[in-house]
């Protein structure tokens, strides 16, 4: 069974990605509720994740001297002043600043949460300790957001916020329970901790996170059009897909823990090869049912056992600021998801059909499999070795 703290972990990832996704969902009743559009209600989803982008650095900064179990507490503390604030909002704009609020909670909970539960268990095990934590966001996709959503067609869209809040304060309750006290915060000076963080092998895992993001959210943005106009399935159709789709990345997630516990650079290099291979399968066979559904299944899957093994190269690259770095590297994810959907939705507006962006996906891979290649090259580290790429 997994550590008590981990899982505490968990139950509070899961209601951060329950309340990141399940806006999507609830879009028509959004704009139906403030009298807005669909497109303008989408930008909640744009807010939410530049508001991680932004508050990143910022909550790092605000939190690094802070004891983690004290700084883990504020982040749920702010985070239920976020959906509290969601819940009640009476207008279109109040609800974005809350949505933003939430949002800077974000980063940091899953940065300090990360090495959190790295610190928590012997060496071999660290990845795997930190995909169970991100297990909790994954699972977050599974259930949180279509049973969100579908409680929130039922009963309002606020009834989804206050089914949020309800998570936090239990997530907040294990995480008094279970974490344990006297793990330290930044010791250091902080001016001493950002110049490490502006080192190439820092920057390089950073920039690999993003890339590896932004080659998932070129395809993932757009994928009911996509599974519609180009595969043929119906709305409906549209939803058993994306559930299959979220076992495969919650099943991706945690087996890239347990094979980066065993090789972290064999792993992420696996990963990209993978990843490339069958992107370009989905390419091809996009125009049929059952094989899209299998290669997405095993593309999501892919895509996430890239997030825990590229968490812990950043943290172990910046061993002398793992919690700004840590952090940082959720803000990276996050613009990653941005600039993933600007790129994909650039591509649109310039003429290409939602069949090809699973190329485009693929070539952004090939730049994240490049570096990465790069990184183990130059400094000589073994692929089956649980050590990142030293700084």
């Amino acid at each position: 069974m997994p550590p008590l703290p981990i899982l505490a972990l968990a139950v509070a990832s899961f209601g951060i990605g329950t309340t990141e996704f399940v806006i999507m969902g609830l879009l028509p009743e959004v704009a139906q509720s403030f009298g807005v559009t669909i497109p303008q209600a989408g930008y909640l989803v744009s807010g939410y994740a530049m508001g991680v982008v932004v508050g990143a650095p910022i909550v790092a900064i605000a939190t690094a001297r802070l004891p983690r179990k004290t700084a883990l507490l504020a982040l749920m503390a702010v985070f239920l002043i976020g959906n509290i604030g969601c819940a009640l909002a009476p207008t279109y704009g109040l609800l974005m600043v809350a949505r933003v609020v939430t949002a800077f909670a974000h980063g940091a909970f899953f940065g300090i949460g990360a090495v959190v539960a790295r610190d928590l268990v012997p060496r071999e095990k660290r990845t795997q300790a930190v995909s169970l934590m991100f297990a909790g966001l994954t699972l977050a996709n599974v259930l949180g957001v279509p049973l969100g959503t579908a409680l929130g067609q039922v009963a309002g869209w606020r009834s989804t916020f206050w089914a949020v809040v309800a998570i936090g304060v239990a997530a907040g309750l294990a995480i008094q329970t279970f974490v344990p006290s006297g793990l330290p915060g930044t010791r250091g000076g902080l001016v001493k901790e950002f110049r490490a963080l502006g080192r190439w092998p820092v920057l390089r895992p950073m920039l690999i996170s993003t890339l590896s993001s932004v080659s998932f959210f070129t395809v993932f943005t757009y994928i009911t059009p996509f599974l519609t106009g180009v595969t043929g399935f119906s709305p409906q159709g549209v939803t058993g897909v994306l559930f299959a789709a979220g076992i495969g990345l919650t099943v991706g997630n945690l087996a890239g823990g347990h094979f980066a516990d065993r090789g972290l650079m064999a792993t992420i290099i696996g990963g990209f090869i993978g990843i490339v291979a069958v992107l370009l399968v989905l390419a091809g066979v996009a125009h049929h049912a059952i094989p899209t559904v299998a290669v997405l299944v095993l593309w999501a899957g892919l895509a996430f056992a890239l997030v825990s093994p590229l968490q812990i190269w950043v943290v172990e690259a910046a061993s002398d600021a793992p919690n700004l770095a840590s952090t940082l590297n959720q803000g990276a994810f996050n613009l990653g998801n941005a600039t993933g959907a600007w790129l994909g939705g650039t591509a649109l507006t310039l003429g290409a059909g939602y069949g090809q962006l699973p190329l485009i996906a693929a070539a952004v891979s090939i730049l994240g499999l490049g570096l990465t290649v790069t990184a183990v090259s130059r400094t000589g580290s073994r692929l089956f070795s649980a050590s990142a790429p030293g700084a």
